[in-house]
């Protein structure tokens, strides 16, 4: 169990309908595995008095991350849709992060970028944490490969002493072996694999 306390926060990214649950437009093999897993360590966090962070993922209707739009990627979490609302059994109890709102990919929590520019910007997620003096985070949620990774890598690139909850992700797995790519990144970087 991660060693939760006052300067920790929990980053839970992405457990919403469309990743986790089985009948998301982007469902994720153990997702829901995932929510379950998710919920002790939240729980864990919440008695230690730890902070609890969520992000979602929130898309306009069209945006240049969708394939319809010329991306990679379905229609997927399009903002107030049953696919962008957290998963049922997911326990909330934090502030939550949108991302994506205004077609900027948001891959990472901290962070969206511009599809077509390459232009990044912050989301508040830096700024919650500041406020609330953590300087240890622990990274769960889905996917793997996509947006764990970025999360994980921009944490331990702010300064984050940053540890990969690995029981409690799951990868997408475009190609064969994005997740243990992505897990080898976030090792490189420095983040911790509990």
């Amino acid at each position: 169990m991660p060693d939760f306390d006052r300067e920790t926060a929990l980053l839970v990214v992405d457990l919403q309908n469309d990743f986790a649950h089985p009948s998301g437009s982007l469902s994720v093999k153990g997702g829901e595995d995932v929510v379950r897993k998710a919920n002790e360590h939240i729980q864990a966090a919440l008695r230690a008095g730890a902070l609890v962070a969520y992000t979602q993922d929130w898309h306009p209707e069209s945006t240049p991350h969708f394939e319809k739009d010329g991306g990679t990627w379905p229609v997927h979490c399009v903002a107030d849709s049953w696919g962008a609302d957290f998963h049922d059994e997911l326990l909330v109890d934090g502030p939550v992060v949108k991302k994506g709102a205004d077609g900027r990919d948001g891959y990472s929590g901290f962070s969206v970028r511009d599809p077509q520019s390459g232009e990044t910007g912050e989301t508040q997620l830096a700024a919650i944490l500041r406020e609330r003096g953590i300087n240890k985070v622990y990274v769960c949620g889905l996917a793997t490969d996509y947006c764990v990774v970025e999360t994980a890598l921009d944490a331990t690139r702010l300064g984050y002493e940053t540890s990969l909850l690995q029981d409690t992700t799951a990868g997408v797995n475009l190609q064969e072996g994005d997740t243990e790519r992505a897990i080898e990144r976030m090792r490189d970087a420095g983040v911790g694999l509990r």
